[in-house]
């Protein structure tokens, strides 16, 4: 999932509310972008 760097926090915790677990987080395709990767038990 993308990741605005001025947004992190926000968008985590909603996914995060979501019951996803971030897992990981690497540099995007630019300075301004990461990439989140995330988990959550299937139902």
């Amino acid at each position: 999932m993308p990741l605005l760097v001025h947004a992190t926090k926000q968008i985590l915790d909603n996914w995060g509310q979501d019951g996803w677990e971030l897992v990981q987080v690497v540099p995007g395709p630019n300075p301004e972008q990461l990439v989140a990767y995330l988990k959550r038990p299937k139902e």
